[in-house]
């Protein structure tokens, strides 16, 4: 069975979203709907001297690498913090309770073990046990990244079996599923130029 796979359009303009908490009982009730169906999924490295933007380090050092990746990870925030769905942030080494994603906003957990291709796997079915029908995952490190772009995903998701934001690089910065199809991860080599094609390929 074909599935329908929809591409985003990367030059789109920020919604200015309304605010909401997903704990608090006095989200406005138009709302309630659509957060309960949609989630989204942050891929996020704890921000440690060293462990972060490695490739990038060796031109400019750790600490420059440190002090960048810091910028893109509050950058995430800021697009994600108005946007109506659940938040999912998954960390790759420890769950960090006092940081800038507050455990009263964001459900917090652990990335599997294994290869990328697995935690993504295990994470979408994670989510989709918890009873989301839309689930979208990014990294935490795409500048270019817009809410308007992650509400035109989740949009897209009504019509199309997965979603994927292409990246400049061959590879991708999203990518959204109304079920975990577990192929699609099946990636050979992550982080190559071929990562996009070969999902692609996955999917059919």
């Amino acid at each position: 069975k074909s599935i329908s796979i929809k591409y985003l359009i990367q030059n789109c303009v920020v919604l200015d979203l309304p605010k909401h908490n997903i704990f608090n009982k006095q989200n406005i009730k138009r709302q309630e709907t659509v957060i309960m169906e949609n989630a989204i999924i942050v891929f996020v490295r704890n921000p440690i001297l060293g462990q972060v933007k490695t490739r990038l380090a060796k031109t400019m050092g750790d600490a420059n690498a440190l002090k960048v990746y810091v910028k893109l990870l509050e950058h995430t925030h800021d697009v994600l913090q108005n946007i109506a769905c659940h938040k999912f942030i998954f960390y790759n080494n420890g769950i960090n309770t006092d940081d800038l994603w507050p455990a009263s906003t964001y459900i917090k957990r652990q990335q599997a073990a294994g290869d990328l291709g697995t935690k993504m796997t295990a994470a979408f079915n994670e989510v989709f046990e918890a009873g989301y029908s839309k689930v979208i995952i990014v990294g935490s490190d795409c500048y270019d990244l817009t809410a308007d772009i992650v509400t035109t995903a989740f949009e897209s998701l009504h019509k199309s079996d997965l979603v994927l934001g292409p990246a400049a690089d061959g590879g991708y910065y999203l990518l959204g599923q109304k079920k975990t199809n577990k192929h699609i991860f099946d990636v050979k080599a992550w982080s190559t130029s071929s990562v996009l094609s070969e999902t692609l390929l996955l999917a059919k």
